[in-house]
This record gives structure tokens, sequence and C-alpha cells, in this order.
């Protein structure tokens, strides 16, 4: 982890404590303006029942008192109202009343203005009209409201500390069940993957999140653990490969300098010593090329007219090996495509080769050419060579496609083929976007591989049969 890559523990604890800092802040300022709202709406309304309440005094002791008279009634109406102040004057700009129990303030007082009609008395003939100023003192609420958000000021920013030390914990033993992987996956090391597969990641107290990736990181282990097991193999084939061709020249060149030799025998030690440094140059320049392949390198393609007429220059290639065996060969079908032509030579020769070792003589070895038809940009082709001889165990299917992997235990012939031939077809495969396949039943063994061609087209079928015997 970089030092600027923040910590998941920090990052989930700090957006616990500003999400609850937001969620507490809207819901302190809903509270503080509904409030506020509220005491608006309380003096709005006081402030309307005391103008029914005034406009009532006035209308009604207008028959019935003078002047004094009302302003002693006014004077009564506000006793007991000390947030209240009233102020009534006449058409004329002359005051008639007034009662303040607070200075008047705009900035700490609610007003109402209004007008009363007071109609003709037996006192007065004609009609007044009188000016009413009602303030309401609103300094309380203004405190209540102070005080309001003070206490929620106060509850949001406590509630945030404590919400973002629980989180914290809480977020800490969240993440306990990473820390045990981390722990688990520290106390494996590469000696784990040379034994048979026992210790993996335990998810018997893990959350059900974390479960699936558990599983998907066993599964990479094994696969692993195989892969390693392999590479052991590999590296053990690859010993016994070299090593008896080492010794041999060894031990040839040990013997050939015990004593003095003429020309004529020297020439027949370096001969046979020839032969092995071929056969070790030939293991080296296949791991070479399975190297390549493994490494993602594909296939240099090219338009291949007749896939039939690629197979039998292969076929004419081991023509000696094929009257040796007396066996016979029949190309079938044809496909013309986009592929590498060098390579696919080299898989053709490679099964054929295979096929004339374990085929019965006297027997037809059969090269199958077939190309799907699925009317798209990219079709299948399958190329396959099919020989009756020994059937190969269903154990063994599988693995012919490992390198230096042998069906014969015996390893018979195992002088002038070390393995890598299957291998080399299956890597041609893959980098002509296929695979290799084997089968085998009731003494029939077809073993060959299928790519992806484009431009494919279906020429005129084609029956090649090539008659060495």
């Amino acid at each position: 982890m970089t030092p600027s890559t923040p910590h998941l523990g920090k990052r989930l604890s700090r957006s616990l404590a500003l999400q609850t800092m937001l969620g507490l802040g809207l819901v302190c300022v809903a509270v503080y303006w509904g409030s506020l709202l509220a005491l608006t709406l309380r003096q709005q309304e006081s402030l309307e029942q005391k103008q029914a309440t005034v406009t009532h005094l006035l209308q009604q002791g207008r028959d019935s008192h003078s002047a004094s008279a009302m302003q002693h009634m006014l004077s009564d109406f506000l006793t007991g109202h000390e947030d209240m102040s009233i102020r009534v004057t006449q058409q004329s700009g002359q005051l008639f009343f007034e009662k303040l129990n607070r200075p008047l303030d705009d900035r700490h007082s609610t007003r109402r203005s209004f007008s009363v009609e007071l109609p003709a008395s037996a006192a007065n003939q004609s009609p007044q009209t009188l000016q009413v100023l009602l303030l309401l003192d609103r300094r309380p609420d203004d405190a209540l409201l102070r005080q309001l958000a003070w206490i929620l000021g106060l509850a949001a920013v406590s509630s945030s500390l404590l919400v973002s030390l629980t989180s914290a914990w809480l977020v800490r033993r969240g993440l306990a069940p990473l820390h045990s992987l981390v722990e688990q996956t520290r106390q494996l090391g590469a000696q784990d993957l040379s034994r048979d597969w026992q210790k993996r990641l335990d998810d018997t107290d893990q959350p059900q999140e974390l479960r699936p990736l558990i599983d998907q990181f066993n599964a990479l282990l094994e696969r692993l653990a195989v892969a390693y097991r392999q590479m052991e193999a590999f590296n053990a084939d690859v010993a016994h490969e070299l090593n008896t061709p080492l010794t041999t020249l060894i031990s040839s060149c040990e013997l050939a300098l015990r004593k003095p030799r003429d020309a004529e025998e020297l020439r027949d030690i370096l001969a046979s010593n020839l032969e092995d440094l071929q056969r070790m140059a030939g293991i080296v320049a296949d791991m070479l090329f399975l190297s390549h392949a493994d490494r993602g390198e594909s296939a240099h393609r090219i338009q291949v007219a007749s896939l039939a007429s690629l197979a039998a220059e292969v076929v004419d290639y081991h023509e000696a090996a094929l009257q040796e065996a007396g066996l016979r060969v029949r190309v079938q079908g044809d496909a013309q495509a986009q592929v590498d032509a060098r390579l696919l030579r080299r898989a053709l020769s490679n099964l054929l080769g295979n096929a004339t070792r374990y085929a019965t003589p006297g027997s037809c070895i059969e090269v199958q050419i077939q190309s799907t038809s699925q009317h798209t940009a990219q079709e299948t082709i399958t190329l396959s060579v099919q020989n009756h001889g020994p059937t190969i165990t269903a154990e063994h299917l599988p693995r012919l496609f490992d390198r230096f992997y042998r069906s014969d235990t015996a390893r018979s012939q195992a002088d002038r083929n070390h393995g890598l031939g299957l291998a080399i077809v299956s890597a041609i495969a893959r980098m002509h976007g296929g695979q290799a396949f084997a089968r085998s039943d009731l003494t029939v063994t077809t073993i060959g591989l299928s790519l992806l061609a484009d431009q494919i087209s279906q020429p005129e079928p084609a029956d090649t049969v090539s008659n060495t015997a």
C-alpha cells in the first residue's frame, strides 16, 4: 500500500462520520426551521386574535362609553399581556391611546396595522376611523430559538463524535475477517505448492460476501499447485531427457581418450556423438518453441488454397517411414483458409509420425480435414489423424498433450522421440485460437486440432490415397 492510498478502515469510518454529520445536520436544520415556522404562525395567530378583540372593544364601546372609558378598556385588555403593545391614533393623526410594554423595536417585534371603522353614535353623530398598531414582542421566542439552536448543534456534534468512535470500532471489527485472510495468506509459501494441496484459506467464520472471493482464491491456489507440480515434473523430465545423451557423450569421449585411435574409429565416435547432440538440439529447439507459444505468440497467417495439398506434402515427407511400417494414408476432405502453413505442416507431421509409430501394420491412416459452416466471419477447421492400433485408456487421454508425457510407461523409442510432439500440436492449435483433442475407442485412435480460420470456403471434396505399403 502506497502512502497516498487511504486506509480502508479509516476511509469507511470517515465516510460514516461524514454521513452522520450531514444527516444530523439536516435533521437539526429541519427541526430549527420547523420550530421557527411554528413560532411565527403562533405569533400571527395571536395578533389576529388580538386584532379581533381590539376591533370588537372599540366598536362595542362606541355607544355606551366615552373616549376615556374606551381607553380604560384597552388598558384592561392589555393587562397580563406583557409582550403586547398598542398604539391607537385618530384619523386626524392625533394619538388616541398608547401602551408600550416594550420599547418599539422592529428587529425584535412583530407588528400588525389595521383600521377600525366606528359607526355614528348618540354622543358622536359622525363615524370615525381609528388606526391601530399592534406589536408583539418576539424576544422570548428568539431566546427560545437560540437555546434550541445551541441544543441541536451540541447534539449534532456530540452524536457525530460518538458515531465516529463507534463506527471506527465497528469497521475494525467488520474488517477482522480480512485481517484473518491476510494472516492465512502470509503463512502460505512456495513449499506448500509442492505437496498435495491441503492448506487452503478457511472460510468457516467468514461472511457470505467474502466466501466467493475465498473460493476463487482457493481455486487459483489449486491451479497454481497443479502448475507447480507440472513444472517440477517438467524439470525432472528435461533432466532425464538430457541426462541420457549427456552421459553417453561423456562416456564416449572418455573411452575415446583412453587410448590412441585411428581416424576411421574417431570418425565413427564423432558421428555417434553428433546424433546425440542433434537430439539434444532438437529438445532445446522444441522447448524454445513451446516457451514462445506460452508467452502468447500468435500464428503468422497466409492464405492456403488447399489444406489437402498441404497434408499430401506432409505424407510425402513421411513416405519412407510409412513404407517401412507397411501403412497406407488417406486424406479426406479439404478446405482453404488463412493459417500458418509452416506451423500446420509441423503439427500434421507430428500427428502423422505419432500415428505411424502406433498404427497396426498393414492398416490405413486417415487424415481428416473438416470445416464448420456457421456463416460467420470466423469458422472452425478440424484436422485430425486417425489410426488403428492399441486403445489409449481414458486416464491417459487428458495428458497426451503434456510435455514429455508418454502413455507407454516402458518409454520405448525414447531415443528417437522425446515426448514433445503432441505438446507442440497443442501449442500450434492455441496459436491459431483453437485447441487439441484426442479420442480412442475400439482400437481406433483419433488425435487432432481445431483452429479458427478466416475466409474459409469449402472446395471440391478430396479423397487422396497414398498406397505406401
